[in-house]
């Protein structure tokens, strides 16, 4: 059943190939259809899509970034993984538990293809590119008048609608992970996204973040590429 509000369940793993996947040279095959197989069985109960980080970050090689209406839904996914023989040769260095909801501080505020979906996440974006990293900000904006962080939410906005080959994303972790947020660019243009980064550290909203990292940049590919990818 999905949550009363619409909202979906959200996890991003993160998973690193121990070097021993490369003695598997002679039944690789067999053990990269078998994972590509259990990645789309989960399909139809939870969206799900496949990035690369490979040669991008040295503690994590690709990610699996799913939704779905139940947490047992992810969990039972993520548990048929486990039993894959790929497995074996998996860890998981980062991973994510969130939820999505409806910004507070949107209200009437639109700009079309850019804000992400609020209540649920489906497949379909052609974006290239993610980047993801969890979120935190100081107990001090939480403590602040809601008019107060409305105007600097404002000021967010109006720079981020300088850059519209940007899409976010914004899940929540309140009460449910380690962090309060995790938020996931789209884009096809990493340049335009480096540039809204750095412009955003400007505006005063910014003194209010406690924590960003780590970041991930990740680009999105077929499980299939990814696994030919590992090196045999």
């Amino acid at each position: 059943m999905a949550d009363d509000n619409g909202r979906q369940f959200v996890k991003y793993d993160f998973y690193s190939v121990d070097r021993a996947w490369r003695r598997m040279a002679g039944q690789a095959e067999t053990v990269k259809l078998e994972f590509e197989q259990v990645v789309a069985e989960s399909a139809p109960r939870a969206f799900v899509r496949s990035f690369s980080l490979i040669g991008l970050r040295g503690d994590a090689d690709f990610l699996l970034w799913r939704a779905a209406d139940r947490l047992e839904d992810l969990q039972d996914a993520a548990a048929a993984l486990r039993r894959t023989r790929m497995a074996e040769y998996l860890t998981q260095p980062y991973s994510y538990l969130a939820m999505t909801r409806r910004s507070q501080y949107v209200g009437g505020h639109r700009h079309e293809g850019q804000e992400g979906v609020r209540e649920r996440l489906r497949p379909g974006g052609e974006y290239r590119y993610l980047v993801v990293y969890p979120f935190l900000k100081t107990r001090e904006w939480y403590l602040l008048p809601l008019e107060r962080r409305q105007q600097m939410m404002g000021e967010h906005f109006r720079v981020g609608h300088k850059y519209p080959s940007v899409k976010i994303n914004t899940t929540y972790s309140f009460g449910l992970d380690d962090q309060e947020f995790v938020v996931a660019f789209e884009t096809d243009a990493p340049a335009d996204f480096l540039d809204l980064v750095m412009e955003l550290r400007g505006i005063e909203g910014s003194r209010y973040t406690l924590r960003d990292t780590p970041i991930f940049t990740c680009i999105r590919r077929p499980i299939r590429d990814i696994l030919g990818s590992l090196g045999i």
